[in-house]
């Protein structure tokens, strides 16, 4: 039986065309679905269908935007199974990460849906005598999104659904590896009845897309999760026709354990940010600094923790990791670990890719941890993006911050430690955007700002109000009476 057809989605029609397939990590034996492969003449439709929707989507009012994201949310609600399986099935992460990713989908959908009824503008009292003043939001106009194949549902509805609920119509771009999860937003809205044009879909080649994405003349702002090298690239392109643009790129991101943490559960919090989802987050730890009093004790429970691990098809009851996205990822992992053994020798556990019965047809690498790694080592510095963990060395927790901090990225950070002033020295001390305690690195919800510093993020930060702020603008308006 072939597999299904996933077709574009263009001024509310389904748009077919030649594919390409969507296989599953796991077994890449298994087509997941076949997508239609976007043209830059699609994606220039595209801008001009959100282009044709966008005043009378930004007419109507909030609530009724509102009213139908809500319709989207209970869509999805509907599939949560469904939606769950295919998500596994097509990036990797094990099914209970899946329906958790999921969760936190329907439940951004729901929050700026309540946003539709709250969005507020600002009025202030004027020095003239019977002059009114005030300034209300408005939409920026057609909004580019382009979405990364690591939470290829959470990340899609974090852009979508502030976007559309301020007014904007979009045109969603997601990464060619996973694009089936984003691809069932997109069907929701079709189905909650969301006017043709309000939301386009196209799949297919990312500089090619992207390229004429960020140059079709409709376009007002882009917002992109990815590397940093398309990152700055999206940047200068988007800067000559002064674009809106919002960048999340990637991190190094560090793990502090002092002496008077919670010892267990300092350690399951570092195995939590370093290897679940593979370590295919830009949050995930990749770098334990660990007080020296405590190294070795630490390092031995690390290692003997990461061991029990279990790592096989998400799809299967009782596993903790699943393959890398496609065999290039898996690649770039297994470089960086033999780039580790050359500069600090043969890691603890883990450094291979797996092999059996249960791998050979999936991009499977065993959890990695590197101990008495120093700051000049590459595995020290450069984003990996897979199930492998330096681990460091330092003297007290001032220390740790110089370990830290010495880095160019700026994403997320966390810290073990039940001391309250070592707390707030870190708060206030740690280079990141995202600060955790006693919590892993990884793991952020949907009602505050998101976003790094550093060569982590430009523009804007996501999620929760900041995300308001993003996709729409004042008008300021002055009447005299």
């Amino acid at each position: 039986m072939s597999a299904p057809l996933y077709p574009n989605y263009i001024n509310g029609e389904w748009v077919e065309g030649p594919t390409f397939d969507n296989r599953n990590p796991a077994r890449w034996d298994e087509v997941v679905g076949r997508f239609v492969n976007g043209t830059p003449e699609d994606v220039a439709r595209a801008a001009d269908a959100a282009q044709a929707a966008l005043p009378g989507w930004a007419a109507m009012t909030g609530p009724a935007r509102g009213a139908l994201l809500f319709r989207v949310a209970d869509i999805l609600e509907k599939r949560f199974e469904e939606i769950s399986a295919d998500m596994t099935r097509e990036e990797g992460k094990t099914l209970p990460e899946a329906r958790a990713e999921v969760r936190r989908s329907i439940n951004i959908f729901r929050y700026f849906a309540g946003e539709g009824a709250r969005l507020g503008g600002i009025v202030a009292p004027s020095e003239r005598d019977r002059v009114h003043m005030f300034a209300f939001r408005k939409p920026v106009g057609v909004c580019g999104l382009i979405t990364p194949w690591n939470f290829p549902s959470a990340i899609p509805a974090w852009k979508l659904a502030p976007a559309l609920i301020c007014g904007n119509t979009v045109v969603l771009k997601p990464a060619s590896a996973a694009p089936l999860s984003a691809w069932r937003l997109v069907e929701a809205c079709h189905e909650a009845g969301i006017p043709k044009g309000v939301v386009n879909f196209v799949a297919g080649p990312g500089k090619a897309l992207g390229e004429a994405l960020v140059n079709a003349p409709p376009l007002r702002a882009v917002s992109f999760t990815g590397s940093c090298g398309v990152g700055a690239w999206l940047h200068e392109q988007a800067s000559r026709r002064r674009l809106r643009i919002q960048l999340e790129m990637g991190g190094k991101n560090p793990t502090i354990v002092l002496a008077d943490a919670s010892f267990d559960l300092a350690v399951e919090n570092v195995v939590n940010g370093a290897f679940f989802s593979t370590g295919q987050k830009c949050t995930a730890t990749s770098r334990a600094i660990v007080e020296e009093t405590i190294y070795d004790r630490f390092v031995e429970a690390l290692v003997e923790r990461t061991k029990k691990l279990r790592v096989g098809d998400g799809m299967q009851p009782g596993v903790d990791i699943g393959p890398c996205v496609d065999e290039a990822q898996m690649n770039t992992v297994l470089r960086y670990i033999e780039i580790g053994r050359r500069e600090c020798g043969e890691p603890l556990c883990g450094g291979r890719r797996l092999a059996g019965p249960d791998f050979d047809c999936g991009w499977f690498v065993e959890p990695t941890i590197f101990a008495g790694v120093t700051q000049d080592m590459t595995i020290a510095r450069e984003e990996i993006f897979g199930p492998v963990l330096a681990v460091m060395k330092a003297r007290d927790l001032r220390h740790a911050l110089e370990i830290a901090n010495a880095s160019e990225f700026g994403l997320s950070a966390s810290l073990q430690t039940s001391n309250l002033s070592r707390m707030f020295e870190y708060i206030y001390g740690i280079e990141a955007g995202l600060v955790t305690v006693n919590l892993p690195s990884a793991g952020v919800e949907y009602q505050l700002p998101f976003g790094g510093t550093k060569d982590s993020s430009f523009g804007p930060k996501e999620q929760g109000p900041a995300a308001i702020e993003f996709y729409s603008d004042y008008k300021t308006v002055y009447v005299k009476y």
